[in-house]
């Protein structure tokens, strides 16, 4: 399955052919449409997500306002941490901001292949290691970088979300209001 390579290939880890049969098993399929909501508030997230084709987003809502907490594109896991590991409503949610393919990875099932597989475990501790890495990476972004930095590492980290999600969507996802993005982008700030 390619979307297993891809995965192999992103996290470096050499999959047994045993673990990428079974894996593959318990991969859903899914196509979602432009704006459509993946993972809704107030629901246990059960899965991470891999995207296979497009970009999603997590975002939530403060005062009225939405706010991207994250975005995922081709190649990327995403998942609601908080709610998948406790196990409790999240207060994000999830939406394709294009169509997308993602594939649905069951998050219990996957914990037991990776009690039989360390290959899979091991992919399973560079998911989480980079996960922990972008989410530290993103909030020391916010405490210590300009505006114009932090858009700055936005192209460089994500190029393709760059290019293809609104000015809307980076701007809350970079703390700042469409105007201040705009203004990052024509050099004024």
């Amino acid at each position: 399955m390619d979307i297993i390579k891809i995965l192999a290939n992103e996290y470096k880890v050499d999959l047994e052919k045993d673990s990428i049969h079974e894996l593959s098993l318990i991969l859903e399929r899914r196509e979602y449409k432009k704006d459509e909501i993946i993972l809704h508030r107030g629901t246990i997230s059960r899965q991470m997500f891999i995207i296979e084709k497009g970009i999603i987003r997590q975002f939530y809502y403060k005062d009225g306002r939405d706010i991207t907490e994250h975005f995922s594109s081709e190649g990327n896991i995403a998942t609601c941490l908080e709610s998948l590991f406790l196990k409790e409503p999240t207060k994000l949610l999830v939406e394709a901001i294009e169509p997308s393919i993602i594939y649905l990875l069951d998050y219990e099932k996957f914990k037991l292949l990776c009690n039989k597989y360390p290959s899979i475990n091991e992919l399973y501790q560079r998911i989480l290691e980079y996960k922990l890495i972008v989410s530290q990476q993103k909030a020391d972004s916010w405490r210590f970088e300009s505006a114009h930095e932090r858009y700055e590492r936005f192209c460089r980290e994500y190029p393709m979300v760059a290019k293809r999600a609104s000015i809307a969507h980076i701007a809350t996802y970079l703390l700042m209001t469409p105007e201040t993005l705009s203004r990052v982008r024509a050099g004024v700030l």
